[in-house]
C-alpha cells in the first residue's frame, strides 16, 4: 500500500542497471513523497508525473520498470526516472497507480483507460480574465484548435448533455485545477465507473452523473 509510506523508510530497488547488469539490488530510503517531475526519454516526449516517490536508492538507466520494495519484500513502487546530474535522486511511481492497470490486464488482457469525451482547458486566473469567466478553476469545455468538436459524438459527456462553454468544477467530488487536471482525475477511475460532476452552466451550478466509457483506440 503506497498510500501509507513515510519519508525515511528503508527501500530496495531492483532492476536491469544500464541494460547490462541484471537483477542489480540497491538500498536506500524514501527521501521524499508526493513529488511532481517532468520526465523525458519516452517516444511521446516529456511527461509530467505527479505523486511520485523520491528515493536515494541508486537507480540507473535500465532500472525502469523494476520494483521498489519495502523490507517486507512488497512492491511499493515502480522505478521510473532519475534526476540527471544529481547524486542518488531517483523516482518511482507509487504502486497504487499500477494496481488498476494490473487488474485490467488480468481481467481483460490489456490496460483500459476511462473516457469522458470532452476537449477542455484548465481555468486559471489568467484564463478567467481573458475569457471573462466567473471562476478561476475548473475545466472549460472548448473546441479544438482546428475547430474539432468540444464534446465527442457518442461519448459519456454527450449522453449526459455536457456542451461547449460548460465549466466542470469538480469531478468525483474533487476540485479541478492545475494540480488536479480532469485527465489525471479520469485516469484514476475505472471503465464503467459512475462519477459525479459539478458543472457551472450559465452562472448556475448543476450536478451530473456520467458513466465512464473505454477510451477509443482512435
Amino acid at each position: 500500500d503506497s498510500d501509507k509510506l513515510k519519508a525515511g523508510q528503508t527501500v530496495i530497488a531492483i532492476g536491469n542497471a544500464l541494460g547490462e547488469f541484471q537483477n542489480t539490488i540497491s538500498l536506500g530510503v524514501i527521501s521524499g513523497l508526493h513529488r511532481t517531475i517532468t520526465a523525458s526519454g519516452s517516444q511521446a516526449g516529456p511527461e509530467t508525473l505527479r505523486e511520485v516517490i523520491q528515493t536515494d536508492a541508486a537507480i540507473n538507466p535500465g532500472n525502469s520498470g523494476g520494483p521498489l520494495l519495502n523490507l517486507k519484500g512488497e512492491a511499493i513502487g515502480m522505478n521510473t526516472a532519475i534526476a540527471q546530474g544529481a547524486e542518488n535522486i531517483g523516482f518511482a511511481l507509487p504502486i497504487s497507480l499500477a494496481k488498476k492497470d494490473l487488474r485490467d490486464f488480468q481481467n481483460f488482457g490489456k490496460i483500459r483507460y476511462g473516457f469522458l469525451g470532452v476537449r477542455y482547458i484548465i481555468v486559471t486566473p489568467q484564463i478567467k480574465e481573458e475569457k471573462k469567466l466567473s471562476v478561476d478553476y475548473g475545466a472549460l469545455i472548448i473546441k479544438g484548435p482546428q475547430g474539432e468538436k468540444a464534446v465527442y459524438s457518442g461519448s459519456p459527456a454527450e449522453k449526459i448533455g455536457l456542451r461547449e462553454g460548460d465549466i466542470i468544477l469538480e469531478f468525483g467530488g474533487i476540485k479541478i485545477n492545475a494540480d488536479n487536471s480532469l485527465a489525471e482525475l479520469i485516469i484514476k477511475k475505472t471503465v464503467g465507473e459512475k462519477v459525479s460532476l459539478k458543472v457551472l452552466r450559465d452562472g448556475k451550478e448543476v450536478m451530473f452523473e456520467a458513466e465512464l466509457a473505454e477510451m477509443p483506440e482512435s
